[in-house]
C-alpha cells in the first residue's frame, strides 16, 4: 500500500466520522425536539430530517468502499454487491438534490410578501411536503434501474475504455447510443431541480435584500446591524444551496472526465469521493449554527461528555 494510499484513506475516514457525526447530532436533535418539544416543531424541520437522513446513507455508501479500498482492500463487493451500494449511493445522492431544491423553494413561499403571486401557496405547504418527499423516491429510484443492470464488479485493478469505474465496480461494455438516454434523463432531472433551487434562492436575496433596505431606514444603525432569525435562517439555506451547486456540478464534471476517459486513473476515484461527500458533510454544520434548540443541545451533549471523561479520570487517579 502506497503512503498516499494510507493518507487518502486517513483523509476519507475523518470525512466520514464528521459527516456521519454532523448528520446524526442533526437528526437526533430534531428526533428529540419532536418527542419532548412538539410546539416547537416546524414543518419545515421535516424536510431538514429527510435531508440529513439522504446526507448520512450518502456518506455512508459513498465512503466506506474508497476508505476499504485506501487501505488495501481489493476485493470487497461481488456483482450484487457493487449494484447495491450504487444504487442506494446513486438514490440517496439524487434526494439531496430534490430535497434541497424543495427546501429552496419551501423557504422563498414562506417568506413571500402577502400581496405576492405566491401567497396562495402558503396553507398548503405542509400538505405538499410528504408528497414531494415521495415524488422524489420514486423518480430516482425509477432513475437508477439503469445501474442494476449496467454495473458488476471488476475482476482485476486496471480497466481501459470508456465506462463508469468505482473503487469495486465497473459498468459493463456499453455502445454510446445505450449510454445517452440515461444521461438525458439525468441531465433533465438535474436542470429541472436546479433552475427551481436557484430561481428560489435569488428571489429569496432579492426579498431579504429589500427588508434590509426598509429596514434600515425605519430602525437605528444598531438594531439593523442585528439580523432577525428569519433573516439568518434565509442565509443559512442560500449558504446551503450555494454549496451545493458548487459541489455537485464539480464532482459531476470530474465524474464525466472520469467517465469518457480510456485510460482510467486510480487517484482520480479518491479526487471524486471527496468532491462527492463535501456538501453533504458540511451540511449539518450549515445547518445548525443558526439553530438555538440545536445548540443548546450539542453544548449539553458535549457537558456531559466532558463531564463523564473528566470522572473517568478521576476514578483512576484516585
Amino acid at each position: 500500500m502506497f503512503p498516499s494510499d494510507m493518507i487518502l484513506g486517513i483523509f476519507l475516514t475523518s470525512e466520514f466520522c464528521i459527516g456521519v457525526i454532523g448528520n446524526s447530532l442533526l437528526f437526533l436533535s430534531y428526533v428529540y425536539i419532536f418527542l419532548a418539544q412538539r410546539y416547537l416543531l416546524k414543518p419545515i424541520d421535516s424536510i431538514f430530517m429527510h435531508l440529513t437522513m439522504a446526507n448520512t446513507l450518502t456518506i455512508v455508501f459513498l465512503l466506506i468502499p474508497n476508505i476499504a479500498s485506501s487501505f488495501g482492500m481489493r476485493r470487497l463487493l461481488n456483482d450484487a454487491g457493487c449494484k447495491a451500494v450504487l444504487y442506494i449511493y446513486r438514490v440517496t445522492r439524487g434526494l439531496s438534490i430534490c430535497t434541497t431544491s424543495i427546501l429552496s423553494t419551501f423557504q422563498a413561499i414562506t417568506i413571500s410578501p402577502r400581496n405576492s403571486k405566491w401567497a396562495w401557496l402558503k396553507p398548503k405547504l405542509s400538505t405538499w411536503i410528504f408528497p414531494s418527499f415521495f415524488f422524489s423516491w420514486a423518480i430516482n429510484m425509477l432513475i437508477y434501474i439503469h445501474i442494476i443492470r449496467t454495473v458488476i464488479a471488476k475482476n482485476n485493478a486496471s480497466h481501459a475504455g470508456q465506462g463508469y469505474v468505482h473503487t469495486f465496480c465497473k459498468t459493463r461494455e456499453f455502445r454510446d447510443e445505450d449510454s445517452w438516454p440515461f444521461f438525458i434523463v439525468i441531465l433533465t432531472r438535474d436542470l429541472l431541480f436546479l433552475v427551481l433551487m436557484m430561481s428560489t434562492s435569488l428571489y429569496m436575496v432579492i426579498l431579504l435584500f429589500r427588508h434590509h433596505r426598509r429596514i434600515r431606514h425605519v430602525h437605528s444603525q444598531s438594531l439593523s446591524s442585528q439580523a432577525s432569525p428569519e433573516t439568518k435562517a434565509n442565509q443559512s439555506i442560500l449558504l446551503l444551496v450555494s454549496c451545493f451547486v458548487f459541489f455537485y456540478w464539480l464532482s459531476n464534471a470530474v465524474t464525466l472526465y472520469g467517465f469518457y476517459t480510456p485510460e482510467k486513473i486510480s487517484r482520480l476515484e479518491g479526487v471524486i469521493a471527496i468532491l462527492s461527500s463535501c456538501y453533504p458533510t458540511m451540511c449539518p454544520f450549515i445547518l445548525m449554527r443558526n439553530n438555538k434548540i440545536i445548540l443548546i443541545i450539542f453544548q449539553f451533549t458535549s457537558s456531559f461528555f466532558i463531564l463523564g471523561s473528566t470522572c473517568v479520570q478521576n476514578a483512576f487517579s484516585s
